[in-house]
């Protein structure tokens, strides 16, 4: 199964809410919509799911163009992050209540309900009412109706964000292995990226109702495509500066290092590293020394923080351990330079080049 959107866009009185998209959806795997609220993550959903029309372009499932057709005739299931299920059913009968829709013999309903109940721990729960169970509870009954309509496409628009931390990690990790082998293209939209990093899979970035970059989650991790996709997955905020190359030689303030010759044309850059690869001690072998004054230092479990002043830039420090820091003080701190993202001054890819 595939799910295809061929240069779809949205337009609501008059205003662009979804610039042209395009995206190849499979199954195998999470396909995640990942932006902050605002983004675009629910009406492109809708759009897919036959909820909202579209002002131009196509969806294509498994061949055939959908883009007219009903929500009910694409086969598909969406959970959404509030707990939608009938009060006056009981868990069976939610459950159920498509594959009735459906016409399905009773014989089947039964077999396919008792799984998808078995599968989200559910079986003592068939008989109880909505309002007779947790919030984690309702949610899994959201999931086990999606299950047990075998779907072409599930889509789920946040669907652990109401739920307390321990039921949302819960349920975290055990979605990927509820929907694995189903052949559904699973799409799931969320705000954190922790999540998408935690669902693996493909990522569609998100803003402004544009996506900015699609791939594996791992690789748009590793190799972002802007300053804001790096920006995206970087807790506390990633650190930018501005930087010139000369040569084979970076210059930032007065900090200087090397990097490959063809990496980079000449000219001014933004630099952007994660927290995480500048440490208040050498870590690596070749390392870029720094001085900066303590602004702010958080301890948090195993982790410490500093926010620190350089000429030009503030940045964040984040390492394992308690470190000596002093408000107000100078402190060392060591930036790892094959961590650097480099980007054009306005945030956009750089262009690789020869000297």
């Amino acid at each position: 199964m595939t799910l295809q959107v061929n240069n779809i866009t949205k337009v609501v009185n008059g205003q662009v809410h979804i610039k042209p998209t395009t995206l190849t959806l499979e199954t195998g795997h999470f396909n995640v919509l990942l932006g902050k609220t605002g983004s675009g993550k629910t009406s492109l959903i809708k759009m897919m799911a036959g909820l909202d029309p579209i002002a131009d372009g196509q969806i294509i499932m498994d061949g055939n163009d959908v883009t007219k057709l009903s929500t009910q005739k694409r086969n598909i299931s969406l959970v959404h992050q509030f707990f939608v299920n009938y009060p006056h059913m009981t868990v069976f009968d939610n459950i159920a209540s498509p594959l009735k829709v459906a016409g399905m013999p009773k014989s089947e309903i039964q077999g396919r309900v008792e799984e998808a109940a078995d599968i989200l721990q559910l079986r003592p729960m068939l008989n109880r009412r909505p309002h007779e169970l947790s919030g984690g509870q309702q949610q899994r009954t959201a999931l086990a109706r999606a299950i047990a309509k075998e779907s072409r496409a599930v889509f789920l628009d946040e669907p652990l964000a109401n739920l307390d931390y321990k039921l949302r990690e819960e349920l975290r990790e055990q979605l990927p292995e509820l929907f694995k082998g189903r052949g559904a293209v699973v799409v799931y939209a969320t705000s954190e990226p922790e999540e998408a990093l935690l669902l693996g899979g493909y990522t569609g970035l998100m803003d402004d109702g544009h996506v900015v970059q699609f791939g594996e989650t791992a690789n748009i991790y590793r190799k972002p495509g802007s300053l804001m996709a790096a920006a995206v997955f970087s807790d506390p905020p990633i650190n930018t500066a501005s930087v010139s190359k000369r040569g084979n030689e970076i210059q930032m303030g007065a900090a200087k290092w090397t990097v490959a010759v063809s990496d980079l044309a000449d000219g001014e850059y933004t630099l952007a590293v994660r927290p995480h690869h500048v440490t208040p001690t050498p870590t690596a072998k070749n390392i870029v020394a720094l001085v900066g004054d303590v602004l702010v230092t958080e301890l948090s479990g195993s982790e410490s923080s500093a926010h620190f002043r350089m000429p030009g830039a503030d940045w964040v420090s984040l390492a394992h351990g308690v470190h000596p820091y002093e408000i107000g003080k100078s402190h060392p701190f060591y930036l790892d330079p094959a961590a650097c993202f480099y980007f054009a001054s306005d945030g956009s890819p750089a262009k690789e080049g020869s000297v």
